[in-house]
């Protein structure tokens, strides 16, 4: 005779007490912070938005333990975009001009690349292309067409194409680690 079996198995729900939640969030600092500095490409914004992020975390006790992560990110997310409030480029402005700190000849690194993209295009491609986000979710989030998204993706896919040039990423991510984060991490 056929036997009903449990939805969610044996195991109990385990719910993340500020400490729980605060101990793996310190697991995923670097990344967290390195998410943070991506958005709003500037040390002190992305201090503030870890910090504000991390502390909106703190305050919400019952959070499941495998959410913990996932909800950090979306909280310096949103703090992120509050702070620096990314906006579409408007028609008069040119898509493809350099933004201040690109350099179109020499060795440019993906990550300085990323941070020269205007403040919308870093967004999107931070969100859809390292984060993962649907254009749906993004223009959600950033209150936005999905157009403008789409358009958004592209061109800084184009920029950074232009741009970078290629080397080992993983010399070049620890390097960009220690020379961008040297003073500013305890």
């Amino acid at each position: 005779m056929l036997e009903p079996k449990p939805i969610l198995g044996d195991r109990a729900t385990t719910f993340a007490t500020g400490i729980d939640c605060w101990n793996i969030l310190t697991d995923e600092t670097h990344s967290l912070y390195l998410f943070s500095f991506l958005l709003t490409a500037d040390l002190d914004k992305a201090k503030q938005c870890f910090f504000r992020g991390m502390g909106e975390c703190d305050e919400e006790i019952s959070v499941f333990v495998a959410s913990a992560q996932t909800r950090a990110r979306r909280r310096i997310l949103n703090t992120a975009i509050w702070m620096i409030m990314p906006a579409p480029e408007r028609a008069d402005d040119s898509p493809f001009s350099f933004h201040k700190g690109w350099r179109t000849s020499g060795r440019t690194s993906l990550f300085d690349a990323i941070l020269g993209l205007n403040a919308f295009e870093r967004f999107v491609h931070v969100m859809s292309a390292l984060e993962k986000h649907s254009d749906d979710d993004c223009s959600i989030l950033l209150r936005c067409s999905r157009r403008d998204v789409m358009i958004a993706r592209t061109v800084a896919l184009e920029r950074l194409a232009s741009t970078y040039n290629a080397c080992d990423q993983a010399v070049e991510a620890v390097g960009a680690w220690r020379t961008k984060f040297a003073n500013h991490c305890a």
